[in-house]
């Protein structure tokens, strides 16, 4: 299970999430798209606007239907979705009071074992922030997976989170490890995203994907039509740049898993 994070807004993590699912997908596996963004911008890039969703992760966290009865399919047959619905917005507030709550997502998960077992990758999108969601998101997953712009700020910001995700393994999820960093929206041609990629690289070596994911107006476009940019444009520079980094994710899962 794979959680998708960055307390930054606007570093590409739902881009990130919807395209690598759907490019594992892709490749076969099957896999199940979790949005835990009140946004809802990751339901809508696969054909469920938040408006127009009935039931989704906000259902299933308080626990009003079953994992099976919160999924969805999507274009493509191997990649399934748990919409965030309008109601996501308010769970914040009202899971405050609810005991253990920072478990919330990994209880109902675990109360549907069968259908969990069915799935190759499950991914989570979180919101842009460290809040209750967010933190379920970290408690339920086996890694997280960092999308980052090549900026300063950014830079700052992966800190605040690694430190985050080492006081959740710590405290919460023994098994939670960094699945790795992505860099997003990059432009080879400033000299401050390659230095701010070297300076990543020399705290994270093992961390830092070789992909990276260009700018990109496909990438962009695709959300309006309900697609992820495989399905939109496979062709364009992001699709493809989602394709290597699916293969790639794959390739380093596999070498793990090597004795």
């Amino acid at each position: 299970m794979l959680a998708v994070s960055n307390q930054k807004g606007g570093e590409g993590k739902t881009t990130t999430a919807v395209n690598l699912a759907a490019s594992l997908a892709a490749a076969e596996h099957r896999v199940l798209l979790v949005d835990l963004d009140p946004q809802g911008n990751a339901s809508s890039a696969v054909g469920h606007a938040r408006t127009e969703a009935r039931r989704g992760t906000y259902d299933l966290l308080l626990g009003a239907i079953s994992l099976e009865e919160a999924i969805h399919p999507t274009e493509l047959s191997t990649l399934s979705a748990i919409p965030a619905t309008p109601d996501l917005a308010g769970a914040e507030i009202e899971l405050v009071d609810v005991e253990h709550r920072e478990s919330v997502l990994a209880r109902a998960l675990r109360r549907s074992s069968t259908a969990v077992a069915d799935w190759d990758y499950i991914v989570l999108d979180c919101p842009p922030s460290l809040g209750i969601l967010t933190l379920n998101a970290l408690v339920a997953a086996d890694a997280v997976l960092i999308p980052m712009q090549a900026k300063y700020f950014s830079l700052e910001g992966l800190g605040a989170l690694v430190d985050t995700i080492h006081r959740v393994r710590d405290a919460l999820n023994p098994r939670l490890e960094i699945e790795g960093i992505v860099f997003c929206m990059y432009d080879r041609r400033t000299n401050l995203a390659q230095q701010v990629i070297a300076e990543v690289r020399k705290h994270f070596p093992t961390l830092v994907y070789d992909v990276v994911i260009p700018q990109n107006v496909r990438l962009s476009e695709s959300p309006s039509f309900g697609k992820p940019a495989l399905l939109y444009d496979i062709e364009s520079k992001g699709a493809q740049a989602y394709l290597q980094l699916a293969r790639e994710v794959l390739a380093r899962r596999e070498e793990r898993a090597l004795p």
